[in-house]
């Protein structure tokens, strides 16, 4: 069992003319279980709950019916055949001495987005808001927001409703995932399934599990939760951590945390997509703080069903932590999930992302992943490349695409020995590939990414 339950405690005032009657607990479900949500296709088919202990609980979905006890904590679990994503609505009944009713329950594919302020940004704080809100009438896509909860213990649910994805519902839905499960509902015309559990402000730690210690906010906000199949999770965080100055430590704490929610979702190819965060001038990223931690995130990408969407050019004020373009970010998710979670074909789902260099006199040749068509996003000549020789010391450096490499060199450096690309929390670096994915910034020396191939 996946879940313990919480105690319940009743407070009576006794007097001599009270009698206290016997408990009697209706059949409960948790709150993820509801009518309007949606069920991961081909996949089976868990429903948990309360009850009595051994109250028998049976629960039927279409022809199929399963039967099971409660124990003695008063909780059962059910696992019901997968489903296929044929756009009919479907009703669940649960029938114990009460019944319950799900009605207009769709099958199609269950994400859930989280991470700090940037997944938890509000749709109607961002760019080209008003118009896309009044667009935003979907009716298979389903949205659950997961309230705040920091817990000591792990929670057996959570206080939300599944709702219908329409311009009423989605204002204060997370953008990025809005728009990543609306690319996904165009390109596979299923139903779409949308858990936002994130927490402006937090750091890595409080969403892991690590040597069998769950953080409060995996506690509060995700444990409830790892009954319910899901095809993967978008993650966006990462700043709090920048300012916490771990950098390539981030790496080791992404690697928990993904290996920990596949272990506890049940699930070892859980799709992992992650946005690399992006530039910002604050003063509390210290110098080098920002590359280093963007360093890890793409070392991250060695863990597979990862990808990252690179986010060095939607930044419109610098001065801001919080980008506004979330369209770009959620769509550049979804160009990953499409790729490499769903095996859609002649899908490019990244942009350019360093592999190794080749000294070639006084210039550098480097290689990359996903380099098909590399050229200047803005038409100008190639920006944000240093090359150093033996000392060490960085110097600006041109330059030039030839095929599918770059070729680096700088006048003062007559024998290079290492490049590095967009290395500063100011990047905005013009080098792209053909379909317009900007590179990743990176650095040469023992360099720890990967490239997500």
């Amino acid at each position: 069992m996946k879940f313990r339950l919480l105690p319940i405690v009743l407070s009576l005032l006794a007097t001599s003319a009270i009698v206290a009657l016997p408990a009697r607990a209706d059949v409960k479900l948790p709150a993820v279980l509801d009518s309007h949500m949606v069920i991961q296709r081909d996949q089976p088919v868990r429903i948990w709950g309360w009850a009595d202990a051994d109250e028998k609980v049976t629960v039927t979905l279409g022809e199929e019916t399963q039967a099971a006890s409660a124990d003695a904590a008063g909780q059962w679990l059910v696992t019901l055949k997968s489903q296929q994503a044929d756009g009919r609505p479907r009703q669940i009944k649960v029938a114990g001495k009460n019944t319950i009713d799900l009605e207009d329950v769709l099958v199609g594919e269950v994400w859930i987005g989280s991470g700090q302020s940037n997944m938890e940004w509000h749709f109607a704080n961002t760019i080209g808001a008003a118009e896309a809100i009044a667009a935003a009438d979907h009716p298979s896509v389903r949205l659950f927001h997961v309230p705040k909860v920091n817990a000591t213990e792990t929670a057996d649910d959570v206080n939300a409703k599944w709702k219908r994805c329409t311009p009423e519902n989605v204002p204060t839905f997370s953008a990025v995932l809005y728009y990543f499960g609306k690319r996904l509902h165009e390109e596979l015309d299923v139903p779409i399934g949308l858990i936002n559990s994130s927490w402006g402000g937090s750091p890595i730690e409080p969403w892991t599990i690590k040597d069998g210690n769950s953080g409060g906010m995996y506690n509060g906000m995700i444990a409830p939760l790892t009954n319910v199949a899901v095809k993967g999770a978008i993650w966006y965080q990462g700043e709090t951590n920048v300012i916490n100055k771990n950098g390539l430590l981030y790496a080791d704490k992404m690697k928990y945390l993904i290996e920990g929610w596949r272990k506890e979702f049940r699930n070892d190819t859980l799709a992992f997509h992650f946005v690399q965060i992006a530039p910002w001038s604050g003063a509390r990223y210290e110098p080098g703080q920002l590359p280093a931690l963007w360093e890890a995130q793409v070392a991250t990408l060695k863990i597979p069903h990862t990808g990252m969407a690179v986010t060095t050019d939607v930044v419109d004020n610098i001065a801001d932590i919080h980008p506004r373009n979330k369209l770009d970010v959620g769509n550049r998710l979804s160009l990953w999930a499409l790729a490499k979670t769903y095996g859609r074909e002649g899908i490019e789902y990244s942009g350019p992302l360093y592999k190794s260099l080749s000294i070639e006199g006084n210039s550098v040749r480097l290689t990359f992943a996903h380099a098909d068509g590399m050229k200047s996003r803005d038409g100008k000549p190639l920006t944000e490349f240093q090359v150093a020789g033996e000392s060490g010391e960085f110097v600006a450096a041109t330059a030039t695409v030839s095929g599918d490499t770059i070729v680096v060199a700088a006048d003062s450096v007559t024998k290079p020995s290492q490049v590095r690309f967009g290395w500063h929390k100011l990047a905005n670096p013009n080098l792209v590939n053909g379909v317009g994915l900007p590179a990743s910034p990176f650095q040469t020396k023992n360099w720890r990414g990967g490239t997500g191939e």
